[in-house]
Order: structure tokens, then sequence, then C-alpha cells
């Protein structure tokens, strides 16, 4: 049976200028079966290609000689955190639109702060009685007041939600990660969503997406190959001579997780230990085994099975893990890239066996970026320092003290948010723009702060690119009242375990790689500027479907200017 989807293609590539003719029909024995949406968390651009000298055949390497390259994508939005990178690579919209301004936001209702895909109506399934030791170290999610989660609190439609329309629900869709906040905006709100737990070592979901796990989750689940870790060892790949970073594996400013250590090799600890599962995503064998899962998930669910495309996201989280704890320029991120890249490899010759990599249409980009810790910075001779959210909360307290006479105006601070109090400005007989612009100016003078900005202060911003990040990182109901932006590598979070933290606007935060392969399409290199705004378009038209319905990225011919298409 011929695809419906492929027919529509040819056309959108006559359109765009393509060199074949729309009347070209599609070749049947290459029709995509699968889309396969890869987000590596935390990769910087530069990550990648630092490492390509020592990658493999099979892994980065098929999708960078075979796909087409984009070498210039910068996200356009200030918070570049991992709920707003997926989301924005789900919706293909702007955080100003599908509303994910950060991990955490204001929930007004609670008058508190939230985790962004927390939903206490929506709690997790029951795994195993015991599988609740977990000690949490995500900054994020120690703001969450339940367990429970859904992609209610994402405001626009993901790519994988039109695939479910256009399909009729004959697609399956699936998103999966070693966190939450990167397989559940991915699946959008119609597909299907599991994560590894930091407290079992399981992959878990919710009540949103079933009833009761699927025989083949349970049949994973059952097999408990993160405890096997326990005690065990993280070793290099190769030969440590072969590691540009060999000479820098003890830093002061690294983080020993629980005993984990700073230097290779890094021990895992006992199956009792309550950072074993976190340690375990600090590590490579995080990403096999979300790999490792997903393999179970094409069988178990059929993927790729017939001529209705499925979708399947799969968002590797160690390399954020690691750049956090060790920071980019370090050996142990050097390793985790060389062995993705062999769980990479290794996962491509599962779907060539099961659906075929001519079947498969695969992108791959990552959610962020990631600077260098700011020691390191300084020792290259660039200004850095630590600006935590202390220092930003007492400098804003003592303005309103000063300017107003207000005691206590800031309500809470987290990044890029100061969330004032209204209730006393109001009180006060203040009129509360005044407040918030009169905080903002000194809040500027605060060294750390690049600019300190309201809504209506952005545009008195002389960086304009700078500013239309911000806006595009802005919602009415959402946002707070001053935005805060650091300088370039200065750390803004709180003191603690996390050595290094993005979220800027900056380039090292906004670059990353982005790569189209698969299908019928050809290898190119493109150097010109775009977005991963842009993927949620392309890959719509790609499956000759229109742009998730709040879209805000473009087409990008490159992709469909290589494509081939026969008689």
């Amino acid at each position: 049976m011929r695809s419906p989807f492929w027919p529509a293609v040819t056309l959108v590539a006559a359109l765009l200028g393509a060199s074949a003719p729309a009347s070209l029909a599609r070749d049947e024995s290459e029709e995509v079966r699968l889309v396969l949406q890869l987000t590596v968390d935390g990769l910087r651009a530069d990550l990648l290609t630092r490492n390509i000298d020592h990658l493999g055949e099979g892994g980065f390497r098929y999708l960078l000689d075979n796909g087409v390259v984009f070498t210039n994508a910068h996200y356009r939005h200030a918070n570049t955190e991992t709920i707003v990178g997926h989301a924005t690579l789900a919706t293909g919209a702007q955080p100003a639109v599908h509303g994910m301004l950060g991990n955490v936001r204001y929930d007004a209702q609670a008058d508190a702060l939230s985790y962004n895909v927390e939903d206490p109506e929506h709690l997790p399934l029951p795994v195993r009685a015991e599988a609740s030791m977990g000690e949490q170290v995500d900054p994020a999610q120690r703001l969450a007041r339940t367990k429970g989660r859904s992609p209610r609190a994402l405001l626009a439609e993901t790519v994988a939600d039109k695939l479910l329309k256009f399909s009729a629900g004959q697609a399956k869709v699936f998103g999966i990660s070693g966190k939450d906040r990167g397989a559940i905006p991915m699946a959008g709100q119609g597909g299907k969503a599991f994560w590894m737990s930091t407290d079992s070592g399981d992959f878990v979901t919710t009540s949103f997406y079933y009833d009761a796990y699927p025989p083949w989750v349970a049949a994973w689940n059952a097999k408990r190959e993160a405890e096997d870790l326990a005690e065990g060892i993280w070793a290099l790949l190769d030969d440590p001579a072969s590691y540009a970073m060999a000479h820098q594996d003890d830093r002061p400013y690294e983080t020993d997780l629980g005993g984990y250590g700073r230097v290779f090799p890094h021990r895992f600890g006992p199956s009792d230990s309550k950072l074993l599962y976190t340690q375990v995503l600090v590590s490579p064998y995080g990403d096999a085994l979300l790999a490792g899962f997903a393999k179970a998930l094409v069988i178990g669910e059929s993927l790729g099975d017939d001529s209705t495309p499925d979708y399947l996201s799969v968002s590797f989280s160690g390399v954020d893990a690691v750049n956090h704890f060790f920071g980019p320029a370090s050996l142990e991120t050097e390793d985790m890239v060389r062995q993705l890249d062999r769980t990479l490899a290794e996962f491509f010759l599962f779907i060539d066996h099961q659906v075929g990599l001519e079947h498969t249409l695969i992108v791959l980009s990552a959610d962020h970026g990631m600077p260098e810790a700011p020691e390191y910075a300084s020792s290259l001779g660039l200004p850095a320092g630590r600006l935590l959210p202390e220092t930003i909360v007492t400098a804003a307290q003592r303005l309103g003290r000063e300017a107003f006479g207000l005691d206590e105006v800031v309500k809470f601070y987290y990044r890029p948010f100061l969330y004032l109090r209204a209730g006393h400005i109001e009180a006060a007989g203040l009129d509360a723009e005044t407040v918030r612009e009169e905080l903002a100016r000194g809040l500027t003078r605060v060294p750390g702060i690049h600019a300190a900005v309201t809504r209506s202060g952005v545009g008195q911003l002389t960086n304009r690119d700078l500013a239309a990040r911000i806006r595009n990182n802005l919602h009415r109901d959402r946002e707070g009242d001053i935005y805060i932006v650091q300088e370039a590598y200065w750390f803004n979070f709180d003191p603690g375990p996390v050595a290094v933290m993005h979220g800027s606007p900056w380039n090292y935060d906004t670059h990353v790689p982005l790569i189209f392969a698969g299908g019928r399409v050809a290898a190119g290199v493109v150097h010109r500027p775009i977005q991963p705004a842009d993927v949620a378009p392309t890959l719509a038209a790609l499956l000759g479907m229109s742009a998730p319905a709040s879209a805000q990225g473009t087409v990008l011919p490159e992709v469909f200017r290589n494509a081939q298409f026969t008689h």
C-alpha cells in the first residue's frame, strides 16, 4: 500500500524549488515509516565537532555523512533551559507562544513556584513498592510538590500532535528520555511519554498516559538493568592519550556526587545508595539504558511496521548531566560524546534491522548548549564569576527599602525572573510599573548582571537581538516582574552540587547541532543562520502536513532541494 504522505512531499519539494517536477511519484520502497527525533540534552554544537576525529562510522558520522547538516542553528529565546528547548523543537513556536518559559514557572493559583510539567492530578503509575529512595539533586524538581506529571501546561500543538490528527489517529507517537521534561513535551498532548526515575532506575509514566504499564514496559523494568550497575565503574572508552582533555581530569569546581569522584574511573554507589540512579544518569550508561528501552519500545509497539509513519522522540540526558557536574571542557564530557556515538551506532543498526534506515527520517538537535565553568573561563582570561540568587534578592530588597520604603518587596527569585509582592506595592499606594523599573535599573548595576528589564523596558535595550530573545521568552500569564540576564560566562544559579549552568541568551547556550537525515534526504552542509523552531515545520512538510498550529519557524528548503525523487 502506498503511503498517503509521500505524494504530497514531491509537491512540497517542487513548490520550494527542488529540481524534480511535482508529477514524479515517490519511490514506495523508500517511504518513511518512522520519524526518529533525537535530542542530545546540552550538546553545544562544537562539542560534536571537537570530537569529530574520534567518531566511529555508524553513529554521529552516519548523520554527518548522509544528512543535511546545519552548522549555524541558534535558539532565539533568552532562557535556554531543557523544557524551553524541547518545547520549541516540538512545536516550532517560541516560548512566548508555547508557554514553557523555563523549567520552573509561577503558579498564580497556588501563589508558588511550580515545576513546569508537574500535574498533581496525574500521579506516577506504581512500579514497585520499594522504589522511593532517591535523593533529589535536580534543583528544578525540588520545587515540585507532587510527582504527578503531564503535558497540560504546554500551550501549543506539537508536530507529533499534528501527525496524530493527520493520520486519523493511526500513527503511534512516543517520547522517551532520561528526564521527564525531555520526554513529555515531545510526545505532545496525544502521545505517550516515559522517562527514567532516579528513585528506582525504572522507566516510568503517569496516569495521564496509561492506566497500567504495557507488558513490554513491565518486562523491561523487571530486568533491573540500572540496579545491576551498582558498585560498577565508568571507565574511559579509549586510550587516555587520545583525549584532548586528559590533563583536566581533576579540577576543584567539579562535583564529587556522593562518592562518585572527580577523576576516572568513576565508581557507582551500592544498590541502596540514594544517589545511585542519579550517578547512572551522569554517565554513558544512562544513555545506553535509554537506547535499550527505545529498542524495546520499537518492538513492543511495532513502530514502523506499516505505511503510516510513526513518531519516536529519544532525548538523551547524559551529556547535559555530565556538563553540569564536570563542565563541557572536561575529560568526562569528551568521553561522554564518544560513548554516546557508540550508543547511537548500535541503535541505528537496530533501527536498520527492525525498520530500515531507508524508511526512517531522522532529525538530531539539542535543547541548549552549555558555557564553560566560570573558574575555567577566568583561567582563560575571560571575566566571569558566580551570581547567586541571594545576591540578587538582597540587592532588590535593599533597593525597595531605599527607593520606596518597602520591606520585603521580593516574593521570590528563580531565574530568569524576579517576582515582586504586588500586595505590598499596592498597599503602599505606589505605581507597580514605577517600582519595577526602578528596581530593574538598580539591579543592572549589580556585578554579574548584564541586564535587568521589565516587559515595558525590553524595548530600551540597545542590543536589539537580546531584546528580541527576551521578548520571545515572555508570556503575560507566566512571566515574572523583572527578567535578569547574567553577563557572559557568569554562573547564575543556586550554590550546591551543580558546577556549571546554562540558561543564558549568549551564543554558547544557543548554538546547537541540527541534522536531517534518512528518507530520501541527501547529504549537504548549510551555513546560513537558522533556528531549531524550524524543525517542526520542516518535519511537517516532509510528511505532507501543515505545520503545527502555532509554529513560528519556517520550512528549511535545503532539506527539499537536496532530496532526490524517482519516476
